[in-house]
């Protein structure tokens, strides 16, 4: 069991934690949640024994294995299959002394029984399992080998997380691990975590995927730490019905539950029977009832909308998206009107996000026609937008250059919708955190009121309240919307169809993200077929010629290691009985009636045996050992 007692710990003269209790019991799995700052990352610090509270005790059961991720990777030669192989100590241990050992010529027995130990922690299957690991991740086979160093940020990131999942690991420490993940990355995670044994505690802003996981919420809430039965539903229900009991937050409340009611009811006098209009009917009527839960949010904003509109905004017609050389999307044709609120959904590198960067204008058609309405203003909000920021100017300078003749107290309240408040908002953004970078992009992208907003993953680094008035604001906006999202609980609240963008084409989607999830394991299955079925028919391609020079090579080799062979099946015998000789005799020497008196002779008959038999043993050990040797240095010449 994990048991904090009475845990302070402050941080740069600011209180985290303050007299805070917990229980986590072995094979819980749970949800760490609040906002950014206010110790997540650094209650993981505390578990790890990387930092010491300033009061109070901390306990994780002695001989527990731990495992967690590394939010950075050094550059390295190292293949990315070796690197998330490293995550198993383990296996890496043992086979450093296998290395040593056969290096060394040690004895057989040695040998020996660091192959039973290796085959016991099922050490022979650990390559296959990283691949796996990195499949489901996303990486390509051929990726598998590519040095770490040659992977960008996020995909390095992947690596950690496979990383810490290779590990066998009592206790799991995540932080984040969605982050950089796409939806049918964190689909397989989901599952992959739901068969998980051990004990699991997962920092994510996440809210379909926490559901998916957990069993349990921890909150940091007033530097304490609440603990909450069930997923992030149940802890938003409970969490609503308490505050609902306190009077002070009553008519905030009321107010808050009428604005999303009356939003819901003017959404389905215009809503489609679509199924995806429906779905997202059913979950606005969900928002709408844990409204309260999130009343004491500090984010309260919405996203205004040019006056002016063009229809259609954007027409793409015919258009080959890629790159030079590399067409991924092929003919596509869409055309974007006023209001429309689409979801892209798609596997791994099958072109969503480079239709956006086409629709955006950062990518040109190869060939077809992208054509622009005399209105259009699009907001694009991207992973570059943060790396694009002055590092040097605050959030007021960054709004100001934008617009100079804004007033402060204008600027000031407009920023005061997305977190930055007092002096923060004279702050240099170098010094900021990636969600607070991600909060000042998308003000800027609202200050400058787009009527087409294209969002490609724009809830990484934001924690679940920030995300909540994100899906808030993006559901009232009156402008149209293209959203690629891992976050299945933004797609569903803010989108009306679906494009599913896989094997070269754009199209309609008609279904629901449920009816996705099963069509992406039925993707990914038929995939995995039609490579093997590509080996199995390269391999039958090969020339007649060929194979039967192979053959007539194969039979050859054969004759040529036959007295090897023959020679291994005599000591494997020899091995055999020498083994039930050594059985058959330590098993009379057990029986405590040969030690009743009178029988020393036949006790020292035996115990020659024994040492004899076992001598052979380790003579045909050693042969079998250099038979094999030779035997796999034949075949690998």
């Amino acid at each position: 069991m994990i048991n904090l007692q009475g845990v302070s710990l402050q941080v740069g003269g600011r209180d985290l934690l303050r007299n805070a209790n917990c229980r986590i019991f072995p094979g819980h799995k749970v949800g760490v949640i609040g906002a950014n700052g206010c110790g997540k990352s650094t209650l993981f610090k505390l578990l790890l024994k990387q930092l010491d509270s300033d009061a109070g005790s901390i306990e994780v059961p002695a001989g527990w294995e731990i495992a967690h991720m590394a939010q950075e990777v050094a550059a390295s030669d190292q293949s990315a299959l070796d690197y998330v192989l490293d995550g198993d100590h383990r296996l890496r241990a043992l086979q450093r002394d296998l290395d040593t050992a056969e290096a060394d010529g040690a004895d057989g027995k040695r040998i020996a029984e660091l192959h039973e130990h290796m085959a016991t922690i099922d050490g022979y299957s650990g390559p296959a399992r990283a691949a796996q690991l990195l499949d489901g991740l996303g990486f390509s086979h051929d990726e598998q080998q590519r040095p770490v160093k040659s992977f960008s940020g996020g995909w390095r990131i992947r690596l950690n997380l496979a990383r810490a999942l290779m590990c066998p690991a009592d206790l799991m420490l995540l932080d984040e691990p969605t982050n950089h993940l796409d939806l049918d990355a964190t689909l397989w995670l989901e599952q992959w975590l739901q068969r998980f044994p051990g004990t699991l505690l997962i920092i994510s802003h996440d809210r379909d995927f926490l559901d998916a996981v957990v069993d349990g919420i921890v909150s940091f809430e007033h530097q304490e730490l609440v603990l909450y039965s069930g997923n992030y539903t149940a802890f938003e229900r409970t969490r609503a019905e308490r505050l609902a009991q306190q009077q002070i937050e009553y008519e905030k409340q009321q107010a808050q539950r009428a604005h999303m009611e009356d939003f819901v009811r003017r959404f389905r006098a215009k809503a489609t029977k679509a199924k995806q209009a429906q779905s997202r009917l059913k979950a606005l009527d969900r928002m709408a009832q844990i409204a309260p839960a999130h009343v004491d949010s500090p984010f309260r904003f919405r996203l205004p909308c040019a006056d002016k509109v063009s229809n259609p905004l954007i027409d793409l017609r015919e258009a080959e998206i890629g790159y030079p050389g590399k067409a991924v999307l092929h003919k596509v044709q869409l055309g974007i009107q006023p209001g429309r609120r689409i979801g892209l959904l798609g596997p791994n590198g099958a072109g969503k996000s480079s239709l956006i960067k086409t629709l955006a204008g950062e990518l040109a058609p190869l060939t077809g026609e992208r054509q622009c309405g005399e209105h259009l203003r699009i907001g694009y909000f991207a992973q570059h937008q943060l790396e694009a920021l002055d590092s040097k100017a605050s959030p007021m300078l960054h709004v100001q250059r934008l617009s100079p003749d804004a007033s402060e107290q204008e600027v000031r309240d407009f920023l005061g919708g997305y977190g930055f408040v007092g002096d923060r908002v004279f702050e240099a953004v170098g010094g900021f955190s990636g969600g607070e970078k991600a909060r000042v992009a998308l003000a800027l992208l609202a200050w400058q009121k787009p009527n087409l907003l294209l969002l490609d993953e724009p809830t990484n680094h934001l924690d679940l309240e920030m995300r909540h008035a994100l899906t808030l604001a993006l559901a009232e906006f009156p402008g149209a919307v293209i959203l690629v999202s891992h976050d299945r609980h933004l797609l569903a609240n803010t989108t009306d169809e679906f494009i599913l963008v896989a094997e070269g084409r754009a199209e309609l989607y008609d279904g629901d993200l449920e009816d996705y999830k099963q069509w992406l394991l039925n993707f990914n299955r038929d995939k995995k077929r039609r490579e093997e079925s590509d080996t199995a028919a390269a391999s039958q391609a090969q020339p007649v010629e060929d194979k039967k020079t192979q053959r007539r090579a194969a039979a050859a080799l054969r004759e040529q290691l036959k007295p090897l062979t023959n020679r291994l099946k005599t000591i494997e015998r020899d091995m055999a009985k020498a083994e039930k000789t050594v059985a058959e005799v330590e098993e009379r020497l057990a029986d405590e009636g040969l030690y009743e008196g009178g029988q020393q002779d036949e006790i020292a008959r035996l115990t020659q045996v024994q040492g004899q038999a076992r001598a052979t043993l380790d003579e045909l050990e050693m042969e079998w050992l250099e038979v094999s040797e030779q035997l796999e240095e034949a075949r690998g010449g």
